[in-house]
């Protein structure tokens, strides 16, 4: 490892200058790139709801280009089997052995594009490797790379021939972001953005971008897990997440709208996010601000609306912005 890794201005300047490269690149989407960052440094994975063209390909793709680790995309389809993600074994005649193929779930940043038209199998196979970080071909375990980073997108149009993900198996994401379409100026630097790629294309090829170091990354993620959080800020952060299992402590109405609250997997996701948000901030200590941005995103698919809700036109996004409200802040 670089001895340089754990200093800590020398860290925050590169995931800084992280930030702004792929925001030059990425026009519109800054919450997108910083929830890529915090699922970088909480060691999570993404998934991303958006209509098409709203550079959710390109944010993966960029992010990866400007790490030491291969990248690979998989277009999710309804034909699609567990073996073309996970590989296979192949008979090796001139050696008269089964030879193991490694598929794209063995590169370290790994794009699932419209994770929804594949069936169920095929999900399960990757949210099985995002949870446990080994895919079991045959009789063999195979381990993934250190850096493992996940982000699945879906389509919120279009629906026919779609396999929705199972609450459960959404509980692995450590986030669920929905990005919207970008404001007026920036779509005019997105066409501004388009010509300058175009006119680059028709040139040499251009030189590749610095790529930062995994020790880097690594070296980052301990720097976030030894951030401070204030026992009442910890006390709060669970606090949230428990309302979400018994709402009506707060809010009688609220109750009756939440089927199912948070598993402890969600407070370790909300703890992990808040950490990394104050971490990319620049500070060494959590706020309450750092809890309250992340949890949407971290809590919107773990929090499940009764069927009552539903009809009311209640959601996951709705419920957690209900207890953010009725939750007191320390």
């Amino acid at each position: 490892m670089d001895s340089r890794s754990d200093d800590p201005s020398r860290l925050h300047d590169a995931f800084r200058a992280l930030r702004d490269e792929l925001a030059t690149e990425i026009v519109g989407q800054s919450g997108l790139i910083e929830r890529l960052l915090i699922a970088l440094l909480a060691d999570g994975h993404l998934l991303v709801e958006g209509a098409p063209g709203l550079a959710k390909t390109s944010a993966i793709r960029a992010l990866a280009a400007r790490l030491e680790a291969d990248f690979a995309r998989v277009q999710f389809t309804p034909d699609l089997l567990p073996a073309d993600l996970t590989g296979t074994e192949v008979w090796r005649p001139q050696d008269g052995r089964f030879e193991f193929q490694p598929g794209p779930i063995f590169h370290p940043v790994l794009l699932a594009d419209e994770i929804n038209r594949a069936p169920a199998k095929v999900q399960s196979a990757l949210l099985e490797a995002m949870g446990e970080r080994q895919v079991t071909v045959g009789r063999h375990t195979y381990p993934l790379p250190r850096l493992f980073l996940v982000m699945a997108t879906q389509n919120p149009i279009e629906q026919e021939g779609t396999f929705p993900l199972p609450e459960a198996q959404l509980d692995r994401f450590l986030m669920y972001v929905r990005i919207g379409y970008p404001e007026a100026a920036a779509e005019t630097e997105i066409l501004r953005l388009a010509r300058a790629r175009a006119r680059d294309a028709l040139q040499p090829a251009a030189v590749a971008p610095s790529r930062m170091p995994l020790a880097d990354v690594f070296a980052a993620r301990a720097a976030v897990l030894d951030l401070h959080v204030a026992p009442q800020l910890e006390r709060y952060l669970v606090e949230v997440v428990l309302a979400s299992r018994d709402a009506a402590r707060y809010d009688a109405d609220l109750g009756r709208r939440i089927a199912w609250g948070a598993s402890p997997r969600g407070s370790i996701a909300l703890e992990r996010c808040a950490r990394a948000r104050a971490w990319l901030a620049g500070r060494d200590y959590v706020t309450p601000d750092d809890i309250r941005q992340v949890a949407p995103d971290v809590l919107r698919h773990r929090v499940l609306p009764s069927y009552e809700a539903t009809a009311e036109g209640w959601d996951g996004e709705r419920l957690v912005a209900a207890l953010l409200d009725k939750v007191p802040l320390p």
